[in-house]
């Protein structure tokens, strides 16, 4: 039997406001017994980060409403794992429309969504934007959900021998979102497949794009090192190197970290 243990950490950086949000079930938002149509199914945990956009107001309502939305629906939901991560994802899309709807000055608020649920059967996910989720196992790091900014493309034409590198690092577009929760429709979704099959030991990071301050090979590093202290301590140690490393015009960063633990192997 898998256990999973969690830990949340945010830092504003050198933006003069927070625009990204989380939430984790069942600590954070379901305060009470959980309804049955979670237990049925063994979920045991789900993990959702949105990172706004749209300015100190729009985006941090944007964010907010998205998560508060999308677990919610969750736990109202139906059916297998995949459907219903389909629809908390149309959930929080329409909420969004409505808080526009209500509030034309708010039109172009949105932002990026990456909703992780974990359950006997494994890890399943949908994503929208360029928010990371990183599965590290034995010190090797994979980013298991697509990037829907222009970053891949840009890599792409570096592959291609169309850019040079340092043209496609300093590309000021490289950031630009192709696809984000704001109400309209949705251009991209990444949705797994099927559920991952998780091992003790495993160390599952979500994470809004702050976390780009470090390289995948240092991410890996740090979960690494303080994987026997806890998720607390690995969430921690991930925000402090974000924060030693000094960047100037550092983003917002969230970091969400899920340890997994086989409870037969103790």
């Amino acid at each position: 039997m898998l256990d999973f243990r969690h830990a949340t950490r945010a830092r504003q950086g050198a933006r003069s406001y927070q625009e990204d949000s989380s939430a984790i079930w069942p600590s954070e938002v379901a305060r009470a017994r959980p309804p049955a149509s979670m237990m049925d199914d063994g979920l045991a945990l789900i993990a959702v980060l949105a990172d706004g956009m749209g300015g100190h107001i729009g985006g941090a309502l944007a964010s907010r409403t998205i998560c508060t939305t999308f677990i919610s629906a969750l736990a109202i939901e139906l059916g297998p794992v995949s459907e219903r991560l389909k629809a908390a994802l149309s959930a929080a899309n329409g909420a969004v429309a409505e808080r526009v709807a209500e509030n034309a000055s708010l039109m172009g608020m949105g932002a990026t969504l990456v909703g992780a649920a974990f359950s006997t059967q494994g890890l399943e996910w949908v994503s929208v934007g360029d928010s990371p989720l990183y599965l590290i196992r034995r010190g090797e790091i994979a980013r298991l959900n697509e990037d829907h900014s222009l970053a891949p493309m840009l890599d792409r034409m570096v592959a291609d021998g169309r850019l040079s590198a340092q043209q496609a690092k300093s590309d000021p577009r490289r950031h630009y979102l192709r696809s984000a929760v704001s109400g309209e429709e949705l251009d991209l979704i990444d949705i797994s497949r099927r559920p991952l099959m998780l091992e003790d030991g495993d160390t599952i990071v979500v994470a809004s794009d702050g976390i780009h301050t470090l390289d995948d090979a240092a991410i890996a590093r740090l979960v690494t090192e303080h994987l026997a202290d806890g998720p607390s301590t690995t969430a921690g140690a991930l925000i402090g190197a974000v924060d030693r490393a000094g960047d100037a015009l550092q983003d917002n960063t969230t970091v969400v970290v899920v340890a997994v633990e086989d409870l037969r192997s103790l």
